[in-house]
């Protein structure tokens, strides 16, 4: 008997990362997660609502070295106030981890032709290295104490 209340426990515990009960139905959604260095500094852009957003390119590179590709995600991002600073002020270059909601975007290009892009809207980001930059040097052109630690 103990051993089928350990194992009704345990199943609990598996259920417990579960949704909670709701009476609304569970709304689909995809999700990545990317690593990979800013390819330009986020510009600040306009929609046509008027409401403002950042727009900035992901880039992941495979293979090996002598033949290496490289993705580009575009990706927006809707935050406001320090958070919108934060992001708009990273350089070219940043190694970051992002998570982010992705939708397939179908339409007509002014040509005429229909095409199909994946959009990223920015969920969360964590910055794992800035790019070092030869410039941030001490006075007297000499390497600051930073560097040499």
């Amino acid at each position: 008997m103990n051993a089928f209340r350990a194992a009704a426990s345990s199943s609990r515990a598996a259920f417990a990362g579960r949704r909670a009960f709701s009476s609304t139905p569970r709304s689909p959604l995809a999700k990545m997660t990317i690593i990979g260095r800013l390819g330009a500094e986020p510009e600040l852009r306009t929609a046509s609502t008027g409401r403002e957003y950042i727009r900035y390119v992901l880039g992941t590179s495979t293979g090996p070295r002598d033949r290496n590709e490289t993705s580009w995600f575009r990706v927006s991002c809707f935050d406001d106030g320090p958070r919108k600073d934060y992001v708009l002020n990273l350089p070219k270059g940043t190694l970051m981890h992002l998570e982010a909601d992705a939708k397939m975007d179908t339409f007509e290009t002014n040509e005429g032709v229909k095409t199909t892009r994946l959009n990223l809207v920015q969920r969360n980001i964590e910055i794992l290295s800035k790019p070092q930059r030869p410039s941030e040097e001490g006075p007297m052109g000499a390497a600051s104490p930073a560097d040499s630690a």
